[in-house]
């Protein structure tokens, strides 16, 4: 018997999350203290299980552009507050928030985004690839200039190569993860050599929401209200609590 519906698993999505995204206002930086690093282990459960319903949601949406315009819009209203947690996620000073106030301004609010809009690409790049308009070659060419529209995006590419690589084998457990866990070895290796090699092998680490959504029973909550109300919750929770970490970070 699988015991978790679709809000059990959201819910524990957004609790890892907050978890990851509060340690670094706790332990700032590439913090080796073993409380920081355990909380950012249960922060890797949150990507790839909002990347599941992303991609569930192409599946199940009965208006597939109303979806994908809702996730971008979202993603628009959290851009600023976004911006203003990664300052106190990278220790960047709140000047680099006022174009053209240091060197790197107007390049870091122009160049960086939320995972919602890659989770937006990655669905883009769904339709793409189960598109009958292109040939093969056209939608290799398509998904790759669209990595590197997602490229800056928290998770880089790969939060929208995972939304693809889950919503092209549907029903196909097994394929999922391991198309997924390719790409978020990229991701690693990139990150181990470029920015911090103990983080960069904690990303590896999100193949522990494997057995969480192993234990999807397919369901929601049989609770209709509930389901309503996390229908949306995800998308006002998410600016939001981004924007008190923004304004925490400010006054600390």
């Amino acid at each position: 018997m699988r015991p978790l519906n679709k809000i059990h698993l959201q819910l524990i999505a957004i609790f890892a999350m907050t978890i990851d995204h509060v340690t670094w206002i706790v332990f700032p930086g590439y913090s080796t203290e073993p409380l920081a690093i355990f909380f950012h282990i249960i922060g890797r459960l949150a990507m790839p299980i909002f990347a599941f319903f992303i991609a569930e949601g192409y599946h199940y949406t009965h208006d597939r552009m109303k979806y994908m315009l809702r996730i971008l819009m979202f993603s628009l209203v959290s851009h600023v507050p976004y911006m203003m947690a990664s300052v106190v996620f990278q220790n960047y000073g709140w000047m680099s928030l006022i174009p053209f106030a240091t060197g790197e301004g107007i390049t870091r609010f122009l160049n960086q985004g939320s995972v919602l809009f890659a989770y937006f690409i990655g669905l883009v790049m769904l339709c793409v690839y189960n598109s009958e308009k292109f040939k093969h070659w056209q939608k290799a060419i398509i998904i790759l200039l669209l990595c590197v529209l997602s490229f800056p995006c928290d998770w880089s590419c790969i939060a929208s190569l995972v939304v693809l690589a889950i919503g092209d084998n549907r029903g196909k457990p097994l394929k999922q993860v391991l198309n997924s866990m390719f790409w978020i070895l990229t991701y690693a290796i990139v990150y181990f050599f470029a920015l911090d090699k103990l983080y960069g092998l904690l990303q590896l680490l999100v193949i522990l929401a494997v057995p969480l959504l192993m234990l999807y029973n397919g369901k929601k909550s049989d609770n209709e209200l509930i389901n309503k109300i996390m229908k949306r919750f995800f998308y006002v929770y998410y600016p939001l609590h981004l924007l008190i970490i923004g304004i925490l970070g400010l006054l600390i």
